[in-house]
């Protein structure tokens, strides 16, 4: 994705639109189309929180265009630790389907892209550098 596009302002808002979009057209799909519309109605709320809620510091961080180094180490630190959260729910996940005679799958699945991707990410990054 280009640079230009995702330091837009409106890059978060429409992106959460968008993401609305898929949701309710996954719910309707799945014959629940007031599940959908509950979740395009929380992302463009969270959209229009994006788009409208300029002065909160956090809120320009999380999608806005002013991005300097500070914020680039915030949000490297940030995303490490919301995969370590991910991984960890999907380890847990796969502990208690298993302690309960319960097909594991989907968590295995999950913690393996993501032991994968790891093990990929610093095998490139330490080759790279």
């Amino acid at each position: 994705m280009s640079n230009d596009v995702s330091r837009s302002r409106w890059f978060m808002p429409v992106f959460c639109l968008l993401l609305g979009g898929v949701l309710f057209a996954a719910f309707a799909i799945g014959d629940d189309v007031g599940q959908g519309a509950i979740s395009f109605g929380l992302l463009a709320a969270l959209g229009a929180l994006f788009a409208f809620g300029r002065r909160s510091e956090t809120l320009q961080g999380l999608g806005g265009p002013q991005k300097d180094e500070r914020w680039a180490s915030i949000d490297l630190r940030a995303t490490a630790f919301a995969g370590a959260m991910a991984i960890l729910v999907a380890l847990g996940g796969f502990v208690v389907q298993v302690a309960r005679g319960a097909d594991a799958g989907p968590y295995v699945l999950v913690a393996a892209v993501a032991g994968v991707a790891y093990i990929a990410a610093v095998a490139y990054l330490r080759a790279r550098g």
